[in-house]
């Protein structure tokens, strides 16, 4: 099992707490994204991969209508009734949890008592909030009865994080928390929600550079991106004489030429997306013919362009990036999420992966004074629920 010893301290912690096992376990892993940085909301073209950290979530039926939830890190519990969900302005965590169930429900008759727990470090860009929607809906959908088809249970978490958390996300994140695959990326066509699964071998991990930055989306920088990118399209459907529904529709030579009408920053941040499609889609052939090392140069392609173009990176994550540039063995690295902080992800052979840590590490302490996290990331198994003895 993934994370087994965080799933036993689960166990324990729910015991003591409720008096009582949980009728069903489910669990959800975090995300890194590899290539195709803010393409999911443009309907573009994304590699992600599910990690091994992650989130369980452990529920049983309640005798009343009331809902206890706990976060088992804090061990703090939160209570509301299961007829009436609407979000909280303090604990903010359980917004999460209430939008996933709100999305699932229906008519639910009985509350449930229900704890989350799980590693993923907050605030990485790792996505522990899709990974907490995924595991939520997989458990409340068992113990309620209800079943879910991926894409929509994917829909629902997003749908969570709009109308509950306030982040006017893709669906990038639940996504790709629920079609990983061991040792594979997932290639997703964010127009059709359509995915597959790219076999990457057993000589590729990635390195997670947590830099500790501040990474906080919902104060509004991810949705003004997002608006940048929506007027921008706009732009394009009026000047260009083939339909345009998104940014995808839209190449690097007619950005080029057409981009003159709209604001620089505008034009700038449309760039962004549109480039990154080309790249997710000549990474795919790149990996078709084993060739990693001109797929790493694409992911140091991506990160100059969330630098220059987008500007959703931020001192730390340039920093690793640059540093892993001049390291043996770092074949590419990228910042990976919405960017303004988090982790930079860093393509290597397992071979070299403590080597490049160290030198990672050591350099990020020389610069700042502290030292960046640095874990070995390897892709793994989507969300599923536990079967326990």
């Amino acid at each position: 099992m993934v994370n087994e010893e965080v799933y036993n301290e689960l166990m324990q912690k729910y015991k003591e707490h409720f008096g009582f096992e949980p009728d069903v376990v489910s669990y959800a892993p975090g995300r890194i994204e590899v290539l195709g940085n803010h393409t999911d909301y443009n309907e573009g073209y994304v590699f992600s991969a599910a990690i091994n950290f992650g989130t369980f979530f452990a529920a049983r039926r309640a005798e009343g209508s009331s809902c206890r939830l706990v976060a088992g890190d804090l061990m703090k519990e939160v209570t509301f009734e299961c007829e009436s969900i609407q979000p909280s302005d303090c604990d903010t965590w359980q917004n999460y949890v209430k939008g996933t169930m709100a999305g699932l429900a229906g008519d639910v008759e009985f509350g449930f008592n229900g704890m989350f727990f799980g590693n993923i470090p907050l605030g990485s860009g790792l996505s522990s909030s899709a990974a907490l929607e995924m595991s939520t809906g997989l458990a409340l959908g068992e113990l309620y009865g209800i079943s879910v088809e991926p894409v929509a249970l994917a829909k629902i978490g997003q749908k969570a994080e709009h109308d509950y958390a306030g982040c006017n996300c893709g669906l990038l994140d639940q996504i790709s928390s629920l079609a990983g695959e061991s040792a594979k990326l997932v290639k997703t066509d964010f127009r059709t929600v359509e995915y597959e699964s790219v076999s990457i071998g057993d000589d590729i991990c990635f390195l997670m550079c947590n830099t500790l930055s501040k990474h906080e989306l919902v104060d509004g920088a991810y949705n003004k991106l997002r608006e940048a990118c929506e007027r921008c399209a706009e732009h394009f459907a009026k000047v260009l004489n083939h339909p345009v529904r998104a940014l995808r529709d839209v190449s690097m030579a007619e950005w080029a030429v057409y981009k003159q009408d709209l604001p620089e920053q505008i034009a700038r941040c449309g760039a962004h997306p549109i480039g990154e499609d080309e790249r997710v889609l000549l990474g795919a052939d790149l990996l078709a013919k084993g060739d990693l090392e001109g797929f790493g140069a694409l992911m140091f392609d991506s990160h100059e362009s969330s630098r220059v173009l987008f500007g959703n990176s931020c001192e730390e994550l340039d920093f690793v990036v640059a540093t892993a540039k001049n390291i043996p063995g770092a074949l590419g690295a990228r910042l990976s999420g919405g960017g303004f902080g988090g982790s930079a992800v860093v393509l290597v052979n397992p071979r070299d992966a403590v080597t490049v840590g160290a030198a990672l590490e050591s350099a990020f302490e020389s610069k700042y004074g502290y030292s960046c996290e640095v874990s070995v990331i390897t892709p793994s198994q989507g969300a599923h629920l536990i079967n326990r003895p």
